[in-house]
């Protein structure tokens, strides 16, 4: 390819560029150059320099600002008659949409999924070539699209109809085809896309977004979904480590226990806590109960005192009242206590209910199971 170029100070336009094109009769693997014309913006650097960034950045969210603030002020019974619907659907919702509607329609049908009501992004072109066999009766269709005149989405809107399924609309045109078509209509009533041409989809898809997510937050509370329900729909990640991991699921444990009995001399509790590494030890009484507990700063304040360490037992050191938690805590709890305490600390004896050490967990054992 060869390319001219004419540049003026920061400025350089394409003015035409020559291709190679197969020369047709002049034999196998012969090309002949042709013109190809062709006017491009060029470098941009100088109206880089002219342009205001920050404040044209501003200007967009304004604007998607405005279009929520608009979608906020219009809402009607229909968002209402939407939420009932959705509620009332025995099967799932289908979301759909074309394009960057389509993109959101994703988003939208992930979003319910997460919140507790069954979803699945129905793709509007792959539906008409075999698709549609996932829709069921007792499915409701939640249609996506700002002109409600996609020809893709509204053939299959059509055969959904014939089904007879009931069909909510998203759109900012409350008389297109896909709106005339739909039971329950949620018009958006966009002022002006971000877009400088008033073209490209800015705030309709962002409106269109905050609307799926409202209703989806509104059925969450509707339907009393848990923190428990939550979790497990993501038990994956970070997200789903803090909701479900448990104290026992991340102390240690058995043979990793660390114990000792309170008669025990200092001199057998200091080979133990050396050999469990951790740094504190579990005092226990002959049924296992728990004591107190004695860490590597109780027996540093043993020393201070001036004292033969070697001729105390166990329970002359000890910390009788530490910090303790309950074996079916959610580990997320167990990291907060160890960091709300005026004094951090890095170790915590787990108990059951009846007093019973059943564990010890470590800061790292949190960390390294990632909560």
């Amino acid at each position: 390819m060869i390319v001219q170029r004419k540049c003026s100070g920061n400025r350089c336009d394409i003015v035409e560029m020559r291709i190679p094109q197969p020369a047709c009769g002049d034999g196998v693997g012969v090309v002949r150059w042709g013109p190809a014309r062709y006017t491009g913006r060029g470098n941009s650097i100088g109206r880089l320099n002219q342009m205001n960034i920050i404040e044209e950045i501003a200007r967009v969210i304004d604007i998607e600002t405005e279009a929520l603030r608009s979608v906020r002020d219009n809402l009607n019974g229909q968002f209402e008659e939407a939420v009932r619907t959705i509620a009332a659907c025995r099967g799932q919702i289908l979301v759909s949409g074309i394009g960057k509607s389509g993109i959101i329609a994703q988003k939208i049908a992930a979003t319910f999924r997460s919140t507790g009501t069954p979803a699945l992004f129905l793709h509007a072109v792959e539906a008409l070539h075999g698709d549609v066999g996932v829709v069921r009766a007792d499915d409701v269709v939640l249609a996506v699209g700002k002109s409600g005149e996609s020809g893709e989405l509204n053939a299959l809107l059509r055969v959904l109809k014939k089904i007879g399924l009931p069909i909510i609309s998203i759109t900012s045109n409350p008389t297109s085809a896909m709106a005339l078509m739909s039971d329950v209509v949620l018009n958006l009533k966009i002022p002006r896309e971000a877009c400088p041409l008033n073209l490209a989809p800015t705030a309709s898809t962002t409106a269109a977004l905050a609307v799926g997510d409202a209703l989806a937050v509104t059925l969450m509370k509707l339907n009393d979904v848990s923190e428990a329900d939550f979790a497990r729909n993501h038990p994956g990640g970070q997200l789903g480590r803090r909701l479900l991991l448990r104290v026992d699921d991340v102390m240690r444990k058995g043979e990793q226990n660390p114990t000792i009995g309170a008669d025990q001399s200092a001199r057998e509790m200091i080979v133990a806590i050396t050999a469990f590494q951790v740094g504190a030890i579990s005092v226990v009484d002959g049924d296992r109960k728990f004591l107190g507990l004695v860490t590597d700063y109780d027996i540093r304040k043993a020393l201070e005192g001036n004292v033969n360490i070697e001729s105390m037992s166990v329970k002359n050191i000890m910390n009788a009242t530490p910090e303790t938690i309950l074996f079916d805590v959610k580990a997320a709890e167990a990291l907060e206590l160890m960091k709300a305490r005026s004094k951090p600390t890095a170790v915590m004896p787990v108990l059951d209910t009846e007093r019973v050490v059943v564990g010890m967990v470590h800061l790292h054992d949190l960390v390294a199971a990632g909560v």
